[in-house]
């Protein structure tokens, strides 16, 4: 009798033993997944994920059925977690505990600074995994104007903060448009309260304005503050600010390319070839670096400046100088 029962104590041990190798090896057999992202809906089984890898030949019947019965020595196996997950060919147990933390994919987005609103709108909308709930009345109703800021701009150019956005599957674009208007309030209000004291702006809104128009005449950092200055000279004589960018925005869909002497004689309300002071709002986003430029420029007597064609300026404080280098930069000629 005792022989007997010590017989099936050690098979009984031989064969959990077995099992547990078995197991061990099979956890650690690689799925060749070959989608680097995997979604697991919400309600989804262990059982069901198994099953949509046996057809697609990842695993087999066999697999499936030694995974169901594994899952009842080790029942945390079907703690799985909905969510977006990003994947790649590696060990089914690691998997599996990646289903079970939830650590979902982390995906980003970038809004672009010079870019117009409806371009960033239009990545937006191409942005994996993002849920497109946007239209024309969504995208109004997220602005928050605040009341020192003036009154409510015509459309909401320049009003998020062209940055890098982290999301996970399923957010809104929207939701991510909000964080990015919140962000830029933030950002322009800072800059409103470091501002010079003596610019010849009425508003925060004015200061976005500016950004904007410096955003777009250089990319070239160190010259931020002294195109700024240029613009900030021009407006406290009077002149008028005669910067291209801000024809370009307002001719829209009629500009294709090239700027003619018609456009800059266009009455649009953006031509400031026309109109004194500054356009009635921003004509694209607006970077930090700009912000900070038209809340500080550099102190300077220039009205004037032309590119040299190397992404930088020469600038000029009086009409002659700046024809001289309209001449040499422009059209070549040696001064």
């Amino acid at each position: 009798m005792k022989k007997t029962l010590l017989v099936i104590i050690s098979l009984f041990l031989v064969c959990t033993f077995g099992l547990r190798n078995s197991a061990q090896q099979f956890l650690q057999q690689s799925i060749a997944l070959t989608e680097p992202y995997l979604e697991i809906k919400a309600g989804s089984s262990l059982r069901q994920i198994c099953k949509d890898w046996q057809q697609q030949q990842l695993l087999s019947a066999t697999d499936c059925q030694q995974l169901k019965i594994l899952s009842i020595f080790k029942p945390e196996l079907r703690d799985i977690k909905a969510g977006v997950y990003a994947v790649s060919a590696q060990p089914l147990h690691k998997l599996l505990a990646m289903f079970r933390s939830g650590k979902v994919a982390q995906f980003s987005l970038i809004l672009r600074e010079g870019w117009t609103l409806q371009q960033n709108l239009q990545a937006l909308s191409k942005a994996a995994f993002l849920v497109n709930d946007l239209n024309d009345q969504k995208v109004a109703a997220l602005w928050h104007w605040p009341e020192k800021w003036g009154a409510l701009p015509v459309n909401g150019e320049g009003l998020i903060l062209p940055e890098t956005y982290f999301y996970t599957a399923n957010t809104k674009a929207s939701a991510i448009l909000q964080r990015a208007h919140q962000a830029l309030l933030a950002e322009v209000d800072a800059a409103w309260q470091q501002r010079h004291a003596d610019l010849p702006l009425k508003s925060p809104y004015d200061l976005l304005i500016l950004a904007s128009i410096v955003e777009k005449e250089t990319g070239y950092l160190p010259e931020k503050p002294l195109i700024s200055s240029v613009f900030i000279n021009r407006l406290r004589q009077g002149m008028r600010l005669q910067t291209d960018p801000t024809v370009i925005y307002g001719l829209g869909e009629r500009y294709q390319g090239d700027i003619t002497r018609a456009h800059l004689r266009d009455p649009h309300a953006y031509n400031t070839y026309v109109h004194a002071g500054l356009p009635p709002g921003p004509i694209a986003l607006v970077s930090k670096s700009s912000l900070q430029a038209a809340a500080k420029p550099e102190v300077s007597d220039k009205l004037f400046f032309v590119a040299k064609g190397d992404g930088s300026h020469q600038f000029s404080t009086s009409l002659q100088q700046h024809n001289q280098a309209v001449q040499q930069y422009i059209f070549g000629k040696k001064p």
